[in-house]
């Protein structure tokens, strides 16, 4: 079944600039039978780590996070780029190549006793994971560990993740 995951992830050269092979799960998505299936899958690896929470990043980690979530029976929390969350939040920087980029939480979104899952789609270089991981501790709630759909392992994205907690990814190219 993984076989037929990694064939309904598109690859997308050049996309969005010259040089990068975009890996698009919109045939993933479309796919009810498929898209299940990599929901149990994830979920699997979680269900007895006393996850309370998952946290899904924008854009796309707030499908299958959301997802995630209601397999593992506990809450979801958006993760998203600066200045689109409505309350008050809170925010942690990473760097790019060139610059800079920022996440946002809402300041009330944890606990100190939250347990907390970080998803996203795609694992490339670890800045958003790794600057999810310091919103959470900032706010008093713990990381249970990482869960991706995909990991790009050639990009050493986990090199910059904690090693202290558990990262899964379901499929890796």
């Amino acid at each position: 079944m993984l076989d037929l995951l990694k064939a309904a992830i598109r690859t997308v050269s050049d996309f969005p600039e010259p040089g990068i092979q975009f890996k698009d799960i919109t045939p993933l998505l479309s796919d009810s039978k498929l898209l299940r299936y990599a929901v149990q899958e994830l979920a699997e690896e979680w269900k007895d780590r006393g996850v309370t929470k998952v946290i899904g990043i924008e854009s796309r980690g707030f499908i299958l996070g959301a997802m995630l979530a209601d397999e593992l029976d506990v809450g979801f929390i958006p993760v998203r780029k600066e200045g689109k969350l409505p309350f008050t939040t809170i925010k942690e920087t990473y760097d790019l190549e060139y610059g800079s980029d920022a996440v946002e939480m809402h300041i009330d979104a944890l606990t100190e006793d939250d347990c907390v899952l970080i998803h996203d789609d795609v694992i490339a270089t670890g800045g958003t994971a790794a600057a999810t991981h310091r919103l959470v501790e900032f706010a008093g709630a713990s990381v249970a560990g990482y869960s991706f759909l995909i990991e790009l392992s050639f990009l050493q994205g986990r090199d910059l993740l904690s090693q202290d907690v558990h990262t899964h990814a379901l499929l890796s190219y």
